[in-house]
Order: structure tokens, then sequence, then C-alpha cells
């Protein structure tokens, strides 16, 4: 019999062929980047490189496992952060805006035990938590004004969708990651054209405000001004009065002849005066 299988290659052949299926049917290699599920008979059994936080590669579980030929098999499931897009929708604000939102969230399969038995694949998980992920953009930013998407509080908006999210996510066997807004933009047509005439409208009435600030600033501080001036004419005039009527006289006389541009900036103005005129008093000069 052994010499006639040794005088028969196709035995041999056949052999070998044989022991590579069993040995295909035995060995199963999991990748790092993979969480894999052995099922016995449709029912889960095992996990191999399950999901766990700060774990250091090659310490994992993943590479090279058995299993029972014919009876188990291999479920892999992806251990890397994954994503999906949540499709447009119109969400309307407190402020009576309606909305274009496009919208994406990153996860984690955390638990591919559960994960398998809940869902079966990363998409239907996708699947399902798109609509949800609609949902919570609706509820969250249905309480919040247009104007607090272009604030810091969008940050708060997008920590509470996510924390609304991952509660879900859990019965999936599911971690999400982030949530992030992508566009959020106003219909275009008269709902864009009334947010912007009113946005025009606000800033208006803003730079109102300032400019009327800034002149009631500069009345004040021209009165404090004016203030000052008379303060030091007073205490000027009460040290010498002859040298202050004196100055007053000169300033007098340069406003009503020309001679500091008001009147053409010529100096030409002529007045008729009588030579004993009080005004032309200084001309005269004084007389002890």
């Amino acid at each position: 019999m052994i010499n006639t299988i040794y005088r028969n290659p196709i035995a041999w052949a056949l052999g070998f062929l044989f022991l590579v299926v069993l040995l295909g049917s035995i060995v199963v290699v999991v990748p790092e980047t993979k969480q894999g599920v052995i099922v016995r008979l449709g029912n889960p059994n095992r996990i191999y490189n399950a999901y766990r936080p700060n774990e250091d590669f090659g310490r994992t579980g993943a590479g090279v496992q058995y299993r029972i030929p014919f009876l188990e098999t291999l479920v892999l499931i992806d251990k890397r952060v994954l994503d999906f897009d949540m499709p447009r929708q119109e969400v309307l604000s407190t402020d009576q805006l309606r909305l274009s939102i496009d919208a994406f969230a990153r996860y984690r399969i955390v638990d591919p035990l559960r994960m398998y038995l809940t869902a079966g694949s990363e998409e239907r998980v996708s699947q399902a938590l798109a609509p949800i992920l609609g949902s919570a953009l609706r509820n969250e930013l249905g309480k919040r004004r247009f104007a607090e998407l272009l604030t810091p509080e969008r940050g708060q908006v997008m920590d509470n969708i996510q924390a609304g999210l991952n509660r879900v996510a859990q019965q999936y066997g599911a971690e999400i990651v982030d949530v992030r807004i992508k566009r959020a933009d106003l219909p275009s047509g008269s709902p864009l054209d009334s947010a912007f005439e009113r946005m025009r409208t606000a800033r208006k009435q803003e730079a109102l405000t300032i400019r009327a600030e800034g002149g009631k600033q500069a009345q004040i501080i021209r009165a404090d001004a004016e203030a000052q001036a008379a303060k030091i004419y007073a205490e000027s005039f009460g040290k010498d009065p002859d040298f202050y009527d004196f100055y007053r006289a000169m300033q007098s006389y340069e406003v009503t002849f020309g001679t500091n541009g008001n009147a053409g900036g010529r100096g030409d103005s002529s007045i008729i005066l009588s030579p004993d005129n009080e005004y032309l008093r200084e001309f005269r000069g004084r007389r002890n």
C-alpha cells in the first residue's frame, strides 16, 4: 500500500492538498486593526484582539489563532476609528431661521460581542446611528440661535450632541469619539436675504451707538478742557488784571481783523471807529 502511494504522485498531491485545507481550517490570522469573534454553530464563543484603551501593540491578541475546523468561523470587526455622514437636513433655530446642516460623527467598536449580536457589521451600526445623529442635532440646535453657531458656544453644542448620541451607540457596542458640523447654511432665497438684512441693520445700529457714545465722550472732554481754560484765565486775571485784559484784547483783534484766517486769511479788514472808542484802548497804550 505504501509502495503504491510512493509510486503515485497524484496521491501525494491529494494528500498535500488535504493537509493544506485542514491547516487553513484550523489556523486563522487576526490583524492588529481587526477584532476577531469566533462563532461556533451560530453562537459567539470567544474574542481575539478585543479593543482595550491604551493597549500596547504586540500584546493585544492579534496574530495567529486557532479554531475548530468546519464548526467555528471567524468574523472580523474593525478596531480603528470609523465615521459616517449624516444626510443633509434642515433645522429650525430659536430665532426662526431655517438652517441647512451637514454633520458627521466618528466612532469606534469597543464591544465587538455586543456589536455582533445587535448589528452584525459596522455598516449596520452606521446606518442605525445616522438618523439618531440627525434627531440629536435637531433637538439641540432647536434650542439655540443661529448666531451661537458662530461663537465658542458651538463647542458646547457639539459636546451635548456627542453625549446624547453616545448613549445610543453603547447599545451597539460602539463609542462616539467626535461629532462635528461641516456646514450650517441658510437656505438660498428670501430667508438668506432677510438674514443678511437683519445683520446689516444690526451693524448699522451698533455703529450709531458707538458714534453716539464717541460724541458724548467728546463733549465731556471738550467741557472739561473749557472749564480748565476758564480756571486758568480766572487765575491769571487774579494775578495780573492788566496783562489779562491785554491778552484778551489781542485775541479779539486777531479774530476781528481776520489775521487768524477766519476772515479770508488776508488781514485787510477795515473798521471805522472813533479814536476814543473803548475797543481800541489797547492800541492807544496805557498811561500811568
